[in-house]
């Protein structure tokens, strides 16, 4: 069994575009006709640039291998070029290939990607929400709104989550971490307030924020959510500044959380030793793929941290991200995104019912995804899948974060 070819989707989901402005999924195929799905989510660089560094990392790394060998490929592609460190790029192109490998071994050993990789501990996967607008919501005021935003918060308990996320305190820039305004804080507390309001003691409040902050910022914030018992305190500060990070984690009672931008378990080795979170959310889209999340989790599980897998992507990264929680003895939660296109690109393979998921026994990832349908819908921009703001934070007027959609 050895891995031949490669095919790579590069999808746009219809507007309002949660998840990102596309989705980069990868195929790859076998000498022997088995298939696998996998999902790059570090785009660093554009479409088409990172079309052709998954075809690099395929070429050069991983052709002709055995999809058994997901060592020995990671150290071929993590050193690459003499470099033996992260790279951000590099992983995210491996890291879905990666997922893409256990999909067929999977497939070839007709069992679901959670009994390879030790087996099941949790039948039922907690999951969390971003607050979203709903139908009858202004898209515009709702990332302002603590209304709003507690009826989307108590749309999503009666839906079965027992948690929800939601980020009003300001925007993320590429100017780095700011001190956030005075409204923005005002803000945040009015939406903890709204929010568990809405809900009670029904779900957890978990606070977003986007590494917007410097570390005396976040701290600021912190102190003033304090009295809301967040369950976490998500990257507060940019992912470069980890004693920063250990800073704020020391200064407030909040769990701090991070990991979304996080690659390989070098970074998130980093992460603990600092003492600087007691959350990590790798998403295995950028992370290094399934095997680097398992040895994440272990080293999490040896320093009394959790995991709570990050998705902003489309659903084959849920999927692997799923198929890691249901083997962890440390999981906290793992994020969802439910959409229609979500739903219909893997043919409702996976559904979350009480706002949990229950993984069948189906081979693989468990998913097929509809070619059709991602070839229906290319992306043909120019564009990155995410991207921060140039201009910096306002303190004049209102700062408005719009939840990651597309433009």
């Amino acid at each position: 069994m050895r891995l031949a070819d490669l095919e790579i989707f590069v999808i746009a989901p219809p507007a309002p575009g949660w998840g990102g402005r596309y989705w980069i999924v990868v195929k790859l195929t076998t000498a022997c006709g088995i298939v696998g799905y996998g999902e790059c989510y570090a785009t660093s660089v554009g479409p088409d640039a990172m079309r052709a560094v998954i075809a690099d990392v395929f070429a050069r790394h991983m052709a002709g291998e055995s999809p058994e060998n997901v060592e020995w490929m990671f150290r071929r592609a993590y050193s690459s070029g003499f470099t033996q460190r992260p790279d951000p790029t590099v992983m995210g192109a491996f890291s879905g290939l990666e997922i893409a490998c256990w999909d067929i071994l999977g497939k070839a050993r007709d069992r679901p990607v959670w009994a390879m990789l030790g087996g099941r501990v949790n039948e039922r996967i907690r999951c969390y929400s971003y607050l979203y607008p709903l139908p009858r919501h202004d898209p515009d005021a709702f990332w302002t709104s603590p209304d709003m935003a507690a009826e989307a918060a108590a749309d999503s308990v009666r839906r079965g989550y027992t948690a929800v996320k939601f980020d009003p305190a300001g925007p993320y820039t590429v100017r780095g971490g700011h001190q956030p305004s005075r409204s923005d804080i005002a803000r945040s507390e009015a939406f903890c307030a709204a929010v568990e309001d809405a809900m009670g003691d029904r779900a957890d409040l978990l606070i977003g924020t986007h590494g917007q902050f410097t570390p005396e910022g976040a701290i600021r914030l912190g102190r003033t959510l304090e009295p809301y018992d967040p369950l976490w305190f998500e990257e507060p500060v940019p992912p470069d500044d980890i004693p920063g990070l250990a800073r704020v984690a020391r200064a407030t009672s909040i769990p701090v959380a991070t990991g979304e931008r996080l690659t390989t378990l070098a970074e998130f080795a980093a992460v603990l030793r600092a003492g600087a979170a007691a959350i990590l959310q790798p998403a295995l889209g950028r992370a290094g793929g399934l095997w680097q999340g398992v040895k994440i989790a272990a080293l999490a599980q040896a320093h009394g941290a959790q995991i709570a897998p990050h998705l902003y992507a489309g659903p084959v990264e849920w999927a692997a991200n799923l198929h890691l929680a249901a083997t962890l003895p440390n999981l906290l939660i793992a994020e969802t995104i439910e959409t229609p296109f979500h739903d219909a690109l893997i043919g409702g393979a996976i559904r979350v019912e009480g706002g949990h998921v229950l993984l069948s026994e189906e081979p693989g990832l468990g998913i097929a995804v509809d070619e059709a349908l991602a070839r229906a819908h290319p992306y043909t921009g120019d564009r990155l899948h995410l991207e921060m703001q140039d201009a910096p934070c306002a303190y004049d007027r209102e700062n408005r974060f719009r939840g990651g959609a597309a433009d």
